[in-house]
């Protein structure tokens, strides 16, 4: 498994929006909501946009857009 990285919100939000095809479908505060659709239905996730997202806090943002962590780790 390839090792992820600190990464701010908002490199996160550029990844998932210009790699995955997710769209920016709101904002409240520092947060960031993303979805997309896919065959199987929509599919969403929220994005803090902090300087530094912790690796577990990453995980669990990838984990609900159900993007696989190799895949992201290409684009770091």
């Amino acid at each position: 498994m390839p090792k992820l990285r600190k990464i701010s919100g908002e490199d996160v939000v550029k990844i998932l929006h210009n790699k995955f095809g997710f769209q920016i479908t709101g904002r409240k505060g520092s947060h960031v909501r993303l979805s997309k659709m896919t065959p199987s239905g929509k599919v969403g996730t929220v994005v803090p946009m902090h300087k530094e997202l912790k690796i577990g806090t990453l995980r669990g943002i990838l984990k609900l857009a159900k993007v696989d962590i190799d895949e992201f780790s290409k684009y770091l």
